[in-house]
């Protein structure tokens, strides 16, 4: 599964799980209706039943069959003055519980509507019985009754526990990240510090090369701006109108004087304006990241092209080397923190530049292709100034 389809997956699974929930309780909702209608039948039958017990003094094996198998409804029959006369699936004893039993037909009452139970004299038309039954719903169908809401709350509880997963490896992934850069910052630190202390040791020793102010301050340069991209990283960084491509030169300039004569850095950039809301220092370190992955995945011999192109409002910036390439089974992890192929290294490059160009610029960053023994191109996509 590609990385844009498993974003697309997790910004729709809400509406899917809408919608079937929509879909599991309309469909509760007619077995209910079905098991209602069904029912409903029964309590007729055996109205009838009684009907022709009352009318036949000697009633058929049929009548007599139906009238036993009563189910499981509540049922109460009562008179024309309301009086119950007789109930079934009750644990109640009329009289002694009377009151409880008249709370229960008030209560069956509202659940359906009665059946009429009448006999009338068949020479004179005069109505000789005349009774009601009451029934109430099953036990299923009472239970059912509830089912749409206990699946509400498992989707709710099942979507709880996804979002405490989500927020726990988004905790776990943001420790990662936070440790690696403090290994990062010591790294960075390290090399001019490193210099710094050479130079203060040959000047105590009384030495004064000739270069040594000016490398000093080149030094002390590299750290400001070591300084300045971390401070950018932990606050909201200021985006200021700037031309890309500069920066692209630039970055490439410092890279080159610092790699091996093996290593072969070439731009192809546009000749149009890449005037764009960026931060200087967080833009050029993402580029400097991906060109020196590149140059890791080269082992230091072959050729890095980085290009910039326009499309509609978008710059694309593309960074490609001629490495070994990344490995399939890898590419949806290569901008988690943490991953890493090298032996010596924290994970931390590809992360960050996703960092930066997701969450400061708000634009995005990918693989673009990845071929076995032939190299890599990473995608960065931002907004152009309009």
């Amino acid at each position: 599964m590609s990385r844009k389809t498993s974003l697309t997956l997790k910004r729709i699974w809400p509406l899917i799980a809408f919608v079937i929930v929509i879909l599991i309780v309309w469909n509760t909702n007619l077995l209910f209706q079905k098991l209602k209608k069904e029912e409903r039948l029964k309590m007729e039958l055996w109205a009838m039943a009684q009907k022709d017990f009352i009318e036949n003094k000697n009633p058929n094996s049929i009548t007599f069959e139906i009238l036993q198998q009563i189910g499981t409804n509540p049922m109460i029959q009562v008179n024309a003055n309301n009086k119950i006369i007789d109930f079934k699936n009750f644990e109640l004893v009329l009289g002694s519980d009377s009151i409880r039993l008249y709370n229960s037909l008030e209560k069956i009452k509202k659940e359906n509507k009665p059946i009429i139970i009448e006999y009338r004299d068949s020479l004179s038309g005069k109505l000789l019985v005349d009774q009601k039954l009451y029934y109430g719903d099953s036990t299923l169908l009472t239970k059912l009754q509830y089912y749409p809401l206990a699946l509400f709350l498992i989707i709710m509880l099942f979507g709880l526990l996804l979002y405490f997963i989500f927020k726990t490896n988004k905790i776990s992934e943001q420790n990662s990240l936070w440790a690696a850069m403090a290994k990062e910052t010591a790294h960075q630190i390290g090399t001019p510090l490193s210099s710094l202390i050479g130079w203060t040791t040959l000047m105590k020793e009384g030495q004064k090369p000739e270069v040594s102010i000016s490398e000093m301050e080149k030094d002390i340069d590299r750290l400001k701006i070591i300084t300045e991209r971390f401070s950018n990283i932990g606050s909201d960084p200021v985006l200021e109108f700037q031309d890309v491509n500069l920066i692209i030169r630039q970055t490439v300039i410092y890279i080159q004087k610092r790699s091996s004569d093996l290593t072969n850095i070439k731009t192809h950039l546009t000749e149009e304006s890449t005037i764009a809301p960026v931060n200087n220092q967080l833009l050029s370190w993402t580029i400097e990241n991906l060109i020196k992955n590149g140059i890791d995945a080269m082992k230091g011999e072959g050729q890095i092209l980085v290009s910039s192109y326009l499309n509609d409002n978008k710059l694309i910036i593309l960074v490609k080397d001629s490495g070994e390439g990344i490995k399939s089974e890898n590419f949806n992890k290569i901008f988690s923190p943490g991953f890493t192929t090298k032996k010596r290294g924290w994970g931390l490059g590809l992360s960050l530049a996703k960092r930066i160009i997701v969450d400061y610029h708000r634009g995005k960053i990918y693989l673009k292709n990845s071929i076995p023994k032939k190299g890599t191109t990473i995608s960065i996509e931002l907004l152009k100034a309009g």
